[in-house]
Order: C-alpha cells, then sequence, then structure tokens
C-alpha cells in the first residue's frame, strides 16, 4: 500500500505496497521518512500521557488575540508515522498556531482492548491537553480544527464525530476538558471500519483487521468479515461512519483518484468511495461534508489547506 499524504503537497507519510487480499491487513513499517523542515515548536515533546509515544509538539502562531489551531495526527495504519510529519509554517503565517502529536501504535498496545482504543483515546487526551493550556499558549479553546491522512485521517474523522468525552465532575482538570472539534479535514481517510460496509462499497477492500486483532488475530480479510457480528460493538465505537450524528462539525475528505462504489480500487484502503459513502451519510444526519477528488463537483476549496484556513479564521 503506497499512499503520499501530503498537507498543501508538503505533508509526506509514506506507506508500504499494497500487499495481497489474502494477506494480513496491517501495513508494514516504511523504510525510511523525509519530514518537512519546520521552525523549532515553541513546545517540544510535551508529555500529555503515561506512554513513550504520549508526546506532542507546540508551535505558537503569532497573534494579539486568542488563536486558532490546527491539530494534527500523523498516518502510518497505527502502525508506524511521527508528528515531524506535518509543514507548519503556511498556518502560522495565518495566524493559526499548530499542535502535532504521537500516540501508541497498535503494536504498542497489544494489552488495550481492541488495540485501535489506544491510537483514538490517546489523540482525544492530546486534544483535552491542549486545551487546558489555552490560556497559556494563546489558543482559542473553540476553534481548533483537527487534520491527517489515512490513519491519521480516520482518527480526525473520529474525533469530529464522536460525543463529547469531557468528564465535567472530574477531580482532572484535564480530564474536564471538551473534546468536539471546530473541524476536521483530512487526507485519504478510512470513515468506516466495517468489513461489511468496506467490502460493500470496494469489494477488494483489505484493511482494518488490525484495529481490532490481538496478536494477528485476523489473518486476512475474511477472518476480519467473519468476526464482525462478536465485534460489532467495538465497530459501532471507533468506526467514524457509525458516529455522525446531527450535532456534528462540518468535515472535508481529499482522495487522490476519483470513486467508484462497487468496483475494485487501485487503492482500496484509501479510495474516495469511503469519502462518497459517509457524504451520503453525513447529508443524512445535516452534517456538512466536503468530498474533493480529481474531476469532483462544485468544489469550493481544492485544498485542505484552504479548506482549514478558511474554517479555522471563520467567525460564527
Amino acid at each position: 500500500m503506497k499512499l503520499a499524504l501530503s498537507l498543501l503537497l508538503l505533508t509526506s507519510i509514506a506507506f508500504a505496497a499494497d500487499a495481497p487480499a489474502k494477506k494480513a491487513e496491517a501495513p508494514k513499517a516504511p523504510a525510511k521518512k523525509v519530514y518537512p523542515k519546520n521552525p523549532t515548536p515553541t513546545v517540544a515533546n510535551l508529555k500529555y500521557g503515561p506512554a513513550e509515544r504520549n508526546v506532542l509538539d507546540f508551535w505558537q502562531a503569532k497573534s494579539d488575540k486568542p488563536a486558532p489551531l490546527l491539530f494534527f495526527i500523523h498516518g502510518g495504519g497505527w502502525m508506524a508515522g511521527d508528528k515531524a510529519g506535518i509543514a507548519v509554517e503556511p498556518f502560522l503565517k495565518e495566524g493559526i498556531s499548530v499542535v502535532s502529536i504521537n500516540y501508541r501504535y497498535i503494536s504498542q498496545a497489544q494489552d488495550v482492548v481492541p488495540p485501535v482504543k489506544a491510537p483514538l483515546t490517546d489523540a482525544a487526551l492530546a486534544l483535552q491537553t491542549v486545551r487546558s493550556k489555552a490560556a497559556e499558549w494563546n489558543i482559542d479553546k473553540a476553534r481548533i480544527g483537527a487534520s491527517g491522512g489515512s490513519a491519521g485521517a480516520c482518527s480526525s474523522l473520529w474525533l469530529a464525530f464522536h460525543p463529547d468525552m469531557a468528564d465535567p465532575k472530574s477531580s482532572d482538570p484535564i480530564a474536564r476538558e471538551s473534546t468536539r472539534l471546530w473541524t476536521a479535514a483530512v487526507n485519504g481517510p478510512q470513515t468506516t471500519l466495517d468489513p461489511k460496509q468496506m467490502r460493500e462499497w470496494t469489494p477488494n477492500s483489505k484493511y482494518g483487521g488490525h484495529a481490532f486483532s490481538k496478536n494477528g488475530e485476523f489473518k486476512n480479510f475474511d477472518d476480519f468479515v467473519a468476526a464482525r457480528e462478536r465485534i460489532l460493538p467495538w465497530i459501532n465505537e471507533y468506526s467514524p461512519y457509525a458516529l455522525v450524528s446531527s450535532d456534528d462539525p462540518p468535515v472535508y475528505c481529499y482522495f487522490g483518484a476519483p470513486p467508484a462504489i462497487g468496483q475494485e480500487q487501485k487503492d482500496p484502503t484509501h479510495t474516495a468511495n469511503f469519502g462518497v459513502k459517509l457524504q451520503e451519510h453525513c447529508k443524512e444526519n445535516g452534517v456538512a461534508c466536503d468530498v474533493v477528488y480529481p474531476g469532483s463537483p462544485d468544489v469550493k476549496f481544492k485544498t485542505i489547506n484552504e479548506y482549514l484556513i478558511a474554517k479555522l479564521k471563520e467567525v460564527k
């Protein structure tokens, strides 16, 4: 599986080459990554949780009032990648501060049930930690937009659609912070983790079993499909599509090739089929969802950056 994940063509996350459908779904770690050159973070490697990879970087934009914030979650199938994979200057120039996070890989969370809970809840905790720093970092708590590619895109949509995970009665001030977003704009997202939906939308789907599989339990996609009824409660909790509701923020999904629902795809893990079906579901629930791909109609924002900058600077 191979996808160049870019934010304004500046962010690059590499994936291993596509494997046959009968091989394990989990992506292989890339041999080498090339990251953008960024200014030194205002705050580097801030710990937001107990795990080694529970760290984030923060770049503060110059602003005489609380600034909006881009919250970036790197891709890599929840198996690889790093917070260095975001180009921050386009946002800083627009008065938008930036946070980029690391999180536990699924391979580091085999004691978590299901394993995908680790990277997703890490992202939520990192977001709450950032909000707790709002006064210190001059951040507008409301205008926080998430972004990322592939698995980072899935994580961003999960945050966008998930009910608020704040615990107002907690003695921990961080736990009392909201996990809701102003918007999310993502590249090549898996909008569902339901193998039945994936196979219906894209017959040669092969990704996702590793999110729910301990120690490689699902050797191929057929195993994932066969386990669906047993793991359906997990799918309903961790699949973005399953969480869409009328109170969700607007989202934007970018894909590198046009959709073809019900047809095999060259890159089934990042197909625009994911976006088209999410858009239909969002429309049914009254949620704004822009889906952009080569040849897509009625495009207002051609790039993720254009959308994020416009939305984060928007005054409602």
